[in-house]
């Protein structure tokens, strides 16, 4: 028996003992998670303190990002330690088990594929031994708890470390303060190892946490409803409070280390997430201007220092803020911004480019600084995070700027670690992929996976691969019923769209698809249907109204088809509330499809995608995102591909004209009458009185149908139902699914990570 796994369960003991006064077999799963975590962090302690004056001694890089969604930390930092097995087994012992910690809340410190990229990248980082740390805030509450009632979604406060949180390690002796226009907060660093998988090498994950008068709210919620003036604000407030702290932090850092601030850019390494950090680029010209730097020479480090993450090209999502509003959270904020916008223009003057196009390209318009101007001007690097979207952002977002500096531009496809995302989440394909190839290899090094090509005609190797797409199936189901109270049969086809609602993302058509596969089993127009279960998952901004009456829809036509005897046997769809890591683990492992149906052009890449391709579902998509990357992988006879491609929609944009659809095609007509016809109860909201009208008459702010819905409407039916008969050819359906984990190699978030090491932050591994 290892004796880390020994010292671990003997330091545990002793924490139940005191304060607790308890034992493992007592212990609740709260206390058993304490002390357990509390056990795993002393062991870890010298081998963390380590890997940090390792990192400061190296060319270091930074990670700034508003989220990082880490899950639950204890299985998977077991895992990365290689003590799963053992420590439960020495639990058993002690009359418990690791299972009893399926209780325990994530860490809600990030909402979607933004963070859970952020928390990915840390992971690989560790796992390679680069130097790379993060930087972000310690939000009491989430972004909300998700319940349902009525098919409404509900929020409430999510504290979810109200029990506790063992992970992280307060370091009151770090504290700055953060200034101000209406007085400083401390902010307080809490630290977070992430550890590498098979190495010594341990991250850090430094959350910043605002305390004193007043400050409580800035590290309250994450991304506070910014619908009014003091939303706003407060929105400013937290992406100044975790930059200016994590700035002051690094450079106090380096200059206790007696190094030349002229040399900073030499040593260290800032990437901005989307434009959330993006303020750090002043920030650092202020903090460089208080140590004595001129204006000149701080613009020339911050330009040597960052790089910006691109993650949508919708235009609500890039960031732009008043001058007004600036000034009243940081004052002269807003004046080092002018005077990089004025140096841009004297730049774009010097290069002779025309008045209009520098009237475009300006970082200040009307007032406003646009944020992603500011991340590509005043920085190194700009890339996108799928090869479709960083081709968007040259031909189309920032075609300005490509055309000026294309040495900026860099693509880097994201990807997902497979400890996580394959290991923990399913270990029995973890276990078959390791007896296939003779190693745990692929472990770190995800294209060995290719290997398992070689199986894809063994009806062996895929009836095992059956067996285990069931077993997880019947895992979700338990977790669903134990959980939710919901009933899933582990026997039909699970048909699966997780992700944060938003129209972009398509679950309206989904849902709308549903409704009609279910009035064509009514009517008896569609035979031999193989059962399917429809699964939904994912939050709605608390003020999306339109999203969450897509929630309320996705109940609505659940309901309808429960009520109905004769179509209920075969049709099911089901809603899993308050999705996070934690229920994805289960999501990911058991689905058969995976619905990555946004409307070409509008999802930069997306990370489920390549989760569920991992675990074996093959993806029935647009030509978006990553999925057009997918798709060369593991070849398009393994996926199922529809729709309008970005060229098409560019075409039709002037002319398109959804009424025209609705009164040729009765399926569409048929399916939107049935939100206005009484058919379907919105409880009186008008809700799908809103929907209807946004897909035929449009709004205020939008076209009719401006993610072309019903443009794809029949496409995508004609491949819900290809799917729906491919898969009564059981072995042949899993020969697709098999050959998506054999080509997923592309996909790990330790390529990804390894590229921007070497292209962008220019870091190399450390050797112990």
């Amino acid at each position: 028996m290892n004796e880390q796994a020994r010292y671990i369960i003997s330091t545990m003991e002793g924490y139940l003992a005191h304060p607790y006064h308890t034992t493992p077999a007592g212990a609740t799963a709260i206390e058993l998670h304490q002390a357990l975590s509390a056990a795993v962090v002393d062991a870890i302690a010298p081998d963390w303190a380590e890997s940090r004056r390792r990192h400061w001694e190296h060319r270091h890089a930074y990670y700034l990002s508003a989220e990082f969604l880490v899950g639950r930390a204890v299985y998977n930092n077991l895992l990365c330690l290689g003590l799963t097995g053992e420590v439960d087994a020495l639990l058993r012992e002690k009359g418990t088990s690791l299972s009893a910690l399926e209780e325990i809340e994530d860490a809600a410190l990030g909402n979607g594929g933004l963070g859970r990229l952020a928390a990915c990248f840390l992971d690989s980082a560790a796992t390679l031994d680069l130097p790379l740390d993060g930087y972000g805030i310690r939000y009491r509450n989430g972004l909300f708890k998700q319940g349902i009632a009525d098919g409404f979604q509900t929020e409430l406060p999510d504290d979810w470390a109200s029990s506790g949180d063992p992970w992280s390690v307060r370091a009151e002796g770090d504290v700055v303060e953060v200034a101000y226009g209406d007085g400083p907060v401390r902010a307080v660093p809490y630290d977070m190892p992430i550890l590498g998988y098979g190495t010594g090498n341990i991250g850090t994950l430094r959350l910043w946490q605002a305390e004193g008068e007043g400050a409580a709210p800035i590290s309250g919620t994450l991304y506070p409803d910014d619908s009014d003036e003091a939303g706003k604000l407060l929105r400013l407030k937290q992406e100044y409070f975790f930059t200016s702290a994590s700035l002051q932090d690094i450079l106090r850092r380096y200059e206790g280390e007696g190094r030349d601030l002229a040399r900073f850019a030499e040593h260290n390494a800032l990437q901005l997430n989307d434009t959330h950090p993006a303020l750090a680029i002043p920030e650092l010209i202020r903090l460089l201007s208080v140590r004595g730097m001129d204006f000149d020479g701080a613009f020339k480090i911050a330009r040597r220092v960052f790089s910006y993450t691109n993650h949508t090209i919708m235009a609500e999502a890039l960031e732009t803020w008043p001058k007004g509003l600036v000034e009243r959270a940081v004052p002269g904020m807003f004046a080092i911004i002018e005077a990089i916008d004025a140096r841009l223009a004297a730049d774009l003057t010097a290069r002779g480019v025309d008045e209009g196009t520098a009237v475009r390209m300006a970082i200040v318009q009307d007032g406003k600084a646009h944020m992603a101007y500011l991340s590509v001007y005043a920085g190194r690097y700009v890339n996108g995070v799928a090869r479709l979207h960083t081709e968007i952002l040259k031909d189309d977002l920032l075609k300005d700027w490509y055309a000026l500096w294309p040495e900026r531009f860099q693509n880097k496809t994201n990807g997902i670690t497979q400890r996580r995302w394959l290991a923990l989440c399913n270990p029995p394909l973890a276990a078959l992929i390791t007896e296939l190839l003779g190693s745990e290899a692929w472990l770190t090094d995800l294209s060995a996976l290719r290997g398992l090509e070689r199986y894809a005609g063994d009806d062996n190797v895929l009836s095992r691969f059956l067996d285990i797409k069931a077993d997880r199936r019947a895992a979700l189901a338990r977790f669903a019923g134990e959980k939710y109270g919901i009933t899933l049969d582990p026997g039909t086809i699970f048909d699966v769209q997780c992700k944060r609602l938003h129209e972009y993302k398509r679950q309206l058509l989904n849902i709308l698809a549903i409704l009609e596969l279910y009035f064509e089993l009514k009517e008896g127009s569609l035979t031999d249907f193989t059962p399917t279960t429809f699964l939904f998952a994912g939050k709605s901004a608390p003020g999306y109204r339109r999203a969450k009456g897509i929630i309320k829809l996705i109940h609505a036509v659940g309901t309808l088809i429960a009520a109905d005897e004769a179509v209920s046997p075969y049709l099911k769809v089901a809603f899993l509330p308050n999705y996070n890591v934690s229920q994805a683990e289960y999501l990911m492992a058991a689905a058969d499809v995976s619905e990555q149906i946004s409307t070409a052009g509008t999802e930069a890449s997306g990370t489920g995608n390549m989760k569920l391709m991992a675990n074996g579902a093959v993806t029935l998509g647009t030509l978006d995102g990553a999925n057009v990357e997918i798709i060369e992988e593991a070849g398009p006879e393994a996926e199922y591909i529809f729709g309008a491609h970005v060229e098409e929609i560019r075409e039709k944009a002037d002319s398109y004209d959804p009424n025209a659809l609705y009164q040729s095609d009765h399926r569409i007509r048929r399916v939107l009458d049935a939100l206005v016809d009484g058919t379907l109860d919105d409880g009186g909201t008008g809700a799908f009185r809103e929907l209807y009208d946004s897909l035929l008459e449009g709004a205020s702010w939008h076209r009719p149908d401006q993610y072309y819905l019903l443009l794809d409407f029949g496409r995508y039916l004609d491949k819900k139902l290809q799917v729906n008969r491919d898969y009564r050819d059981r072995l042949a359906f899993a020969r697709k699914g098999w050959r998506n984990v054999a080509s997923c190699g592309k996909f790990s978030s330790d390529r990804a990570v390894r590229e921007y090491a070497r292209d962008i932050w220019h870091i190399e591994p450390i050797e112990a």
